[in-house]
């Protein structure tokens, strides 16, 4: 795998489970944290949307599905 990708799949799912964590949060939440900008986290959100790991019950605010999730390290 490319490092730009092992890059990327690690930065998701950490954006995933700090979602997780805090329930609910916002783009800019995200963007704050990660330190990326709102594009690269909407990309992000996308990969996570697409796969029903996560939804946007209101605009710009997201929180993680019932979706069960298998965690390797």
């Amino acid at each position: 795998m490319k490092p730009s990708t092992n890059r990327m799949l690690t930065r998701i799912k950490a954006v995933y489970m700090y979602i997780n964590k805090k329930g609910t949060v916002t783009t800019q939440d995200l963007v704050d944290e990660f330190g990326i900008t709102p594009r690269t986290i909407q990309r992000d959100l996308n990969v996570l949307a697409y796969n029903d790991l996560v939804q946007s019950p209101s605009r710009g605010q997201w929180t993680t599905t019932e979706k069960k999730v298998k965690m390797s390290s």
